[in-house]
């Protein structure tokens, strides 16, 4: 496995995914604006309702821009121990500790990338190949690290 392209994959879909929020954001703000100059006070609540999707639309965006930033920190490098940056192969999935953003497939294999705080990361920590560890009373087997 390439964690190299596994973090290319990643910042890709970051990517679209902070273009698709920006342009949402752009596209809300001009609605709200229209709906200010043409409709007067009576609407003050459905303009407050507005914003208030524009602010999730923004904090939305934010996370994503952390996380983006985030990714230029983690070590592509063989790991012997799990933490940041690894890819570890359990015998129930494969985890990519990065961050948090769901399931990408690669090499036809279902990757799951979470975030070092995440509890199966935190479960993982600091183990090594041949290791094993217990969460929500299920039992995993780490089998590789990259």
């Amino acid at each position: 496995m390439n964690k190299s392209e596994i973090l290319k994959i990643v910042h890709l879909k970051l990517s679209e995914k902070i273009d698709n929020l920006e342009f949402l954001i752009a596209e809300t703000r001009a609605a709200n604006n229209e709906t200010k100059s043409s409709m007067g006070d009576k609407y003050e609540t459905s303009r407050e309702m507005v914003q208030q999707e524009i602010n999730t639309l923004q904090l939305q965006l934010n996370e994503n821009l952390k996380a983006k930033n985030f990714l230029k920190f983690i070590n592509t490098n063989p790991h012997q121990i799990v933490g940041l940056g690894s890819l570890v192969e359990t015998d129930k999935g494969l985890f990519y500790i990065a961050v948090s953003f769901g399931i990408i497939d690669m090499a036809q294999r279902k990757i799951f990338l979470i975030s070092p705080e995440s509890p199966v990361a935190q479960a993982m920590a600091g183990k090594s190949q041949g290791d094993e560890f217990s969460l929500n009373s299920t039992r995993q087997k780490i089998i590789k690290i990259w």
